[in-house]
């Protein structure tokens, strides 16, 4: 017997309510020795808008994959869990200094999550059939291109912390970059399922690296162009990464030549080299990667800040509402890893880290089970672009890499790359749900068994 996938992702889901709940509660009781303000409400209103997540996943996508909501779920939970706790902490500082507190972050950012499943119920209701997406393989160009550039117009563009990122119209503002990331992995995918055969042919051979021919070659260098052309003009290093990095890891599964990945760090490693001498930003981020010690008390003390909060966080944390992570300079976003991995400890930025694992594993499993290549390149390019942010945001934070600025997929503050993620999300869903129906199952029973006919009447 069958089992069901949306009773297991109904109680995946419960289960991860149940973790946000008790740990939200947990955060006032160790900071104030009361319940929340309005906890029942809070019981009540976080459970009826996972709840409504289900149930449109339930209508509009019945046969997707069980397990990708609910992680989501339970990470954006963490995520609002810690926003309130830096909340907290700030209206204890505030009373002890007799000022006003500032407005709760972890408000906004739930509604931001209202927002955000609401275009994530509107994506799969829109997209019926993912393939239908490759039709506007070069639309999806055009729109990454001007979403890129969005930020660098006079009037509505916004520089925060040197990168310009942001586009702002009166009080509202939004990170273009984020949509970007979604329209640019849409064209990674359609060209490619066009242009795979060409590149997976070897013209002739540089240093035993397989070169296609010039015209099939030009879109990864283009891409590479791209990349440091954000490097150049926004001053953003980890966007640049995450761009060229998937548009090289679809190459790679597209073609399946190990060449595509060697040629790709090349030209990276040479972008980052051409950075690295032309702007001081990326020498000073550089510097204090190599010794935060050094300026711990000016350029790296937001590094410093948060690898002292690692160390005394330990392998189990300090407790939720018991360390200090309101000292780490922008710990709702940036370094909000830093504020986890101080309360919850070394094994509880493990757990969090196997949680975004098990999200990039069931996207990249989505892909291999599809039976369309755009489907599956998609796929592979929305799961790549989790992991290559995850990778860069926690690498920063824990000294592994430099610093890039991006932030941490669905823990972050941050109204534009919530919504961005969740719609990211929609989309493994609707792959997910195509590849898995009945129908389509077999169908690609019959394909394989007409395929296996075929071969033994050939031999």
């Amino acid at each position: 017997m069958t089992r069901n996938p949306r009773r297991t992702e109904l109680g995946l889901l419960l289960f991860a309510w149940l973790i946000g709940v008790v740990c939200y509660a947990t955060v006032d009781f160790a900071t104030l020795g009361t319940l929340p303000v309005n906890y029942l409400t809070l019981l009540i209103g976080s459970a009826v808008v996972l709840l409504a997540g289900h149930v449109v996943i339930r209508r509009l996508a019945p046969h997707a994959d069980p397990v990708l909501y609910p992680v989501a779920a339970m990470i954006n939970l963490l995520g609002l869990v810690m926003i309130h706790r830096l909340d907290v902490a700030d209206e204890l500082t505030a009373a002890a200094n007799d000022k006003k507190p500032p407005s709760p972050d972890a408000f906004a950012q739930a509604t931001w999550v209202l927002v955000a499943l609401a275009l994530f119920t509107l994506v799969l209701f829109l997209v019926s059939d993912h393939r239908k997406l490759q039709r506007y393989t070069f639309t999806s160009l055009v729109a990454g291109v001007v979403l890129l550039l969005l930020p660098l117009l006079p009037l509505i563009g916004t520089s925060i912390n040197g990168a310009q990122l942001w586009i702002r119209v009166g009080p509202l503002s939004f990170q273009p970059s984020e949509l970007a990331k979604i329209a640019l992995t849409i064209f990674f995918a359609g060209y490619l399922v066009r242009k795979r055969e060409a590149l997976a042919t070897v013209r002739r051979k540089v240093l035993g690296l397989g070169i296609p021919r010039g015209r099939d070659f030009g879109p990864l260098v283009v891409a590479w162009l791209v990349a440091v052309g954000i490097l150049a003009f926004q001053r953003d290093l980890g966007t640049a990464l995450m761009f060229f990095g998937v548009f090289v890891i679809l190459l790679y599964v597209s073609t399946q030549r190990r060449s595509w990945l060697i040629i790709g760090a090349v030209l990276f490693a040479l972008a980052c080299l051409l950075g690295y001498l032309a702007f001081g930003h990326v020498q000073l981020r550089v510097k204090i990667w190599l010794d935060p010690w050094q300026y711990a008390n000016n350029e790296s003390y937001q590094l410093v800040q948060g690898l002292f909060g690692l160390a005394s966080g330990g392998l189990f944390g300090t407790g939720l509402g018991e360390g200090y992570p309101q000292f780490i300079p922008f710990a709702k976003t940036d370094f909000i890893a830093a504020a986890l991995g101080e309360e919850l400890g070394l094994a509880g930025l493990f757990a969090i880290v196997m949680l975004f694992a098990i999200l990039v594993e069931r996207g990249l499993r989505t892909g291999l089970a599809c039976r369309d290549a755009f489907g599956t390149l998609l796929a592979v390019g929305l799961s790549s672009v989790f992991a290559l942010q995850v990778f860069v945001t926690i690498g920063g934070v824990t000294r592994l890499i430099p610093l890039t600025g991006l932030t941490t997929p669905f823990l972050s503050y941050g109204g534009s790359a919530l919504v961005c993620n969740w719609m990211m999300i929609a989309l493994l869903l609707r792959i997910s749900d195509r590849n898995r129906r009945p129908a389509a199952i077999a169908q690609s029973a019959d394909e394989a068994l007409t395929q296996m006919i075929r071969v033994g009447i050939d031999r």
